[in-house]
């Protein structure tokens, strides 16, 4: 089946698997998500809504799902509605086309008619065709702001997960997860060095460790405190 072709800039993140994730006290929605992804799912375990703060990783398993689609060369689909809102609801239009869509930041589209109206057809195609939805939201189905009823009827079918956010020991190993899979050591007290030193969010955490990686890499150095001191100016 030829992909879906979108009129967007939306790409996947490569560092955006299941194995890049690490789920803290997560784990029931992580394993959910991926018995989503096997070929066997019904759609009684095919529809799925997680909802959460930023950071906590919605949008990682979204993307996940759509590159484990991908790499059994099945069509999947993933459109942060945030971004993509401006082109318009005909964006849902034969996605039923593709084994799994994934639609984040669902709240972006909430309270405006024409895209409830395009979801709740979209719902039904999906549903049809025996297809796979997994949604994404800043707020639960019951704070979300929906006028259709119909479409607040459908959102109910889903199995429902709040994503939390992670500790610090969670922070610390999810840290030493990314740096492993880069061929990193990252020593309990750097990493520690680092969450009392740096930003909070697991975003800039990860962006902070690619930063580390090529330093480590030009300067063929191991990560430690020194070498932080010194690459970070702290």
């Amino acid at each position: 089946m030829t992909p879906i072709q979108l009129p967007l800039g939306v790409r996947l993140r490569d560092d955006a698997t299941f194995a890049n994730y690490y789920p803290g006290a997560n784990a029931a929605a992580l394993g959910y998500v991926e018995r989503l992804c096997e070929p066997e799912a019904g759609w009684t375990e095919s529809l799925i809504y997680l909802w959460g703060g930023a950071g906590v990783g919605c949008s990682h398993l979204l993307q996940a799902a759509c590159l484990r689609f991908e790499q059994r060369d099945e069509p999947a689909v993933y459109l942060p509605l945030r971004e993509v809102v401006d082109y318009g609801p005909q964006l849902l239009d034969n996605l039923e086309q593709c084994e799994l869509v994934c639609l984040d930041d669902l709240d972006a589209v909430a309270g405006r008619s024409d895209w409830e109206e395009a979801l709740f057809h979209l719902f039904n195609r999906l549903r049809d065709s025996g297809r796979r939805l997994l949604l994404s939201a800043a707020c639960s189905p019951r704070e979300l702001a929906v006028g259709l009823p119909d479409l607040q009827s459908r959102l109910t079918m889903a199995l429902v997960f709040q994503l939390q956010s992670l500790s610090d020991e969670d922070k610390l190993r999810a840290l030493q997860l990314r740096a492993s899979r880069r061929g990193l050591q990252l020593p309990d007290e750097v990493g520690r060095f680092i969450l009392t030193r740096g930003t909070r969010s697991m975003s800039a955490l990860f962006e902070l460790l690619e930063r580390l990686d090529q330093a480590s890499l030009q300067a063929q150095r191991k990560l430690t405190i020194p070498f932080l001191k010194e690459t970070l100016g702290w």
